[in-house]
């Protein structure tokens, strides 16, 4: 347990939490909507820090990240709880937690130290925080990333995006990539998938980690059937993300399998994936993606100027062909790529939690 960083005392012994867009204000005994940070007497303290649910080495191209440090590993790690609460949580056995005592039957110590120590030792490019919302565990996702830049390693938030201006303020210098979730473009969809109310300023602090920070922004929507599969949310997206973060940033539209609340729903239909591939590239992105459908032409990294493959997927198995620096080998054209060049020294381990 450890003091909060970002957060108001108030009257009665209150607590105003200011890492995510809840807000949350705690009263003495309480939690917020996370479940993992209590008002302890008009002390904000975090029961989690460095409490991992799940520690694997993964390609980063699991998280999805395409254009960022292609073909490396990534120590990847979760926490337990969330500040949102969604229907098709792929992880819900860690996100869903209603008591602290959930957190420490199964979890792992791991201090900034060891994860900095255990990355090197794994032959990885970077740390990623994922398979649960990083900000969940923010103090020690930024003493983390501290250390990690000290070490020439890479850092990156797999995130729900819901980070407060000045928590990302505060993290900023020393996140290299955001990967975002936006789920849907509607009020009505935040509502009934995640019981989020206020979702707009997930797209806000987007803008601010790549405009402010510099950090790599890739997007993902897993499309859900009859939820957020329709023209205009499709379209939405897509518009936002070129007229915002410009046509290089990848956008992933992934495949929706049952999980939790939703296990009555079918999987996505690829027709309809493909439908959101052809949204994407019409409204003018240069790299949309298909997730969790092996095999389909559309994981590749096609130039949009040559229309050459440059990166090759399969999967996981990864094959750069045609990429020098951020550029296309052939023809020249940028296709912002960070940094390629990491090989996989060790087999990568899909064991644990999925993205």
């Amino acid at each position: 347990m450890s003091e909060a960083l970002l957060y108001e005392k108030l009257s009665g012994s209150r607590v105003r939490c200011s890492i995510c867009q809840w807000r949350c204000v705690i009263g003495p005994g309480k939690f917020g909507v996370c479940r993992v940070r209590r008002n302890d007497g008009g002390v904000l303290n975090v029961l989690n820090y460095a409490q991992a649910s799940s520690v694997a080495v993964d390609p980063i191209e699991k998280k999805p990240l395409f254009h960022f440090f292609p073909g490396s590993l990534a120590l990847s790690l979760g926490t337990w709880g969330c500040n949102f609460h969604c229907k098709h949580c792929q992880n819900w056995q860690i996100s869903c937690i209603e008591q602290p005592a959930e957190m420490t039957d199964e979890s792992h110590r791991m201090p900034p130290e060891g994860a900095v120590r255990l990355a090197k030792q794994r032959n990885c490019g970077g740390i990623t925080w994922t398979y649960n919302e990083p900000s969940i565990w923010f103090e020690y996702t930024l003493d983390s990333a501290k250390l990690a830049k000290k070490e020439g390693l890479y850092t990156g938030y797999v995130t729900n995006g819901y980070l407060t201006p000045e928590a990302m303020d505060t993290i900023g210098p020393y996140l290299d990539a955001w990967r975002v979730d936006i789920k849907g473009f509607c009020d009505a969809l935040y509502r009934d998938l995640a019981k989020i109310y206020r979702w707009r300023g997930i797209l806000d602090v987007t803008k601010r980690a790549q405009q402010k920070w510099g950090m790599h922004v890739e997007v993902i929507t897993n499309v859900v059937p009859t939820m957020n599969d329709d023209d205009e949310q499709l379209h939405g997206i897509a518009s936002w993300i070129k007229g915002e973060l410009g046509e290089l940033t990848p956008w992933h539209v992934t495949r929706f399998y049952p999980h939790h609340n939703l296990m009555h729903l079918p999987p996505t239909p690829i027709i309809t994936l493909e439908k959101a591939y052809d949204v994407g590239k019409k409204t003018g992105l240069r790299f949309v993606y298909l997730g969790n459908v092996p095999g389909h032409g559309a994981e590749n990294t096609v130039c949009y100027s040559c229309n050459k493959i440059v990166i090759e997927r399969f999967g996981y198995d990864v094959r750069v062909i045609g990429v020098s620096g951020s550029k296309c080998n052939f023809c020249g054209a940028e296709l912002n790529i960070k940094a390629v060049g990491w090989s996989r020294q060790v087999s990568a381990s899909v064991e644990g939690h999925h993205d």
